[in-house]
């Protein structure tokens, strides 16, 4: 005769999984719906090589890990309103994964609508999203609601909204990643945070042509949507650096921000302005823009591209903009590198090619 558990093991058998201790192994499309059946705390899934179609969900399971069978050569989920939607999983490790060909947004990670309980200490490495949308507010990693993060080097290629939209998460850090826009996608920004985001990282990391506003330090959230919910500035603390952007409009946004340092990046060619202060939540009690640091980065730009450098929205607070140690250089009229700033900079350096020094 054969047991209950001996029962258990051949119905995975036959779905071509592989259970050992709390590590699932799955093979095919229809291991992986099972195993998502079955998942408790602390179960590590792995996904082997091949194609698997998008629209998962998982809810409520803590310590959860999704990682592929074999990093050089991991799943591909395909299509689908959404690759992955996963909600209230406190511990989540997301690991050498690929998505693209989502109509909404690639990755969904939130805290299931519930404000005071944050989806905490969540991973993201070595996870490629492309062709999200085409057009719209659809995002290639789409968070909301998740404190203490680590988004590390990752792809994201293609997109309508953001590359990675952060709506009130807190404790965040962005490395190692790269975002590249790509001709017929409506690409706004390359990393957003917004709607109550507090103590964001954004290091060493590529934008390529990453949207109009290649990072941008706040933005417009509904109230409903703060986390916390009474907070009164769209972000804050948030720590830009050693990141390389070359393209779109800007480099860099400052929208709604309160205190922000931007450093020892490179900016090459952006193709309007080079830094934007806007205010676009005007709710009572919301603090302006201010409180940004810009600091030792090299700036390389065109005049024929770049007649203003610094556009200056309404309601903003640019007198509380610091300047310092900035190197400009216009490559087309060196002459004409010096910035018009809302504040003096102290110890700039003007019309010297920043790269020669490397």
């Amino acid at each position: 005769m054969v047991g209950r558990l001996g029962w258990s093991l051949v119905c995975w058998c036959l779905c071509c999984a592989v259970v050992q201790a709390d590590v699932v192994l799955v093979k095919n499309t229809a291991a992986l719906k099972v195993a998502l059946t079955k998942l408790s705390d602390g179960t590590t899934l792995r996904i082997a090589a091949g194609e698997y179609p998008g629209g998962f969900d998982v809810k409520g399971v803590s310590n959860l890990t999704i990682e592929a069978a074999d990093p050089d050569n991991p799943p591909h989920f395909k299509g689908g309103i959404y690759a992955w939607h996963i909600s209230g999983c406190s511990g989540l490790k997301l690991k050498h994964l690929r998505a693209s060909g989502q109509t909404r947004n690639g990755l969904n990670l939130d805290d299931g609508g519930r404000a005071d309980r944050p989806m905490k200490n969540v991973t993201l490495e070595h996870v490629e999203v492309r062709d999200v949308g085409p057009k719209g507010n659809f995002d290639g990693i789409k968070c909301s609601g998740l404190d203490d993060v680590t988004i590390r080097n990752c792809v994201v290629e293609g997109w309508g909204g953001e590359g990675i939209d952060m709506v009130g998460c807190h404790r965040v850090v962005v490395a190692g990643c790269k975002f590249v826009g790509k001709s017929g996608y409506s690409q706004s920004c390359g990393v957003q945070c917004k709607g109550g985001s507090e103590a964001v990282t954004i290091e060493n990391c590529e934008f390529v042509n990453a949207g109009q506003r290649p990072i941008n330090a706040g933005g417009s959230t509904g109230l409903e949507h703060f986390r916390p919910l009474k907070a009164k500035y769209e972000a804050r603390q948030v720590v830009i650096r050693k990141n390389t952007i070359s393209g779109s409009l800007c480099a860099c946004s400052f929208t709604g921000v309160d205190g922000a340092e931007f450093t020892e990046n490179t900016v090459l060619f952006p193709e309007k302005w080079i830094f934007r202060m806007l205010q676009e939540n005007t709710e009572d009690g919301f603090v302006p823009s201010r409180n940004v640091l810009i600091e030792n980065n090299s700036i390389v730009f065109r005049r024929s591209q770049v007649s203003s450098e610094v556009n200056v929205g309404p309601n903003t607070a640019p007198g509380t903009f610091r300047f310092a140690k900035n190197r400009w250089f216009a490559e087309d009229r060196a002459t004409q590198s010096r910035p018009k700033l809302p504040t003096e900079e102290k110890d700039g350096v003007y019309g010297r090619d920043p790269r020669a020094a490397k």
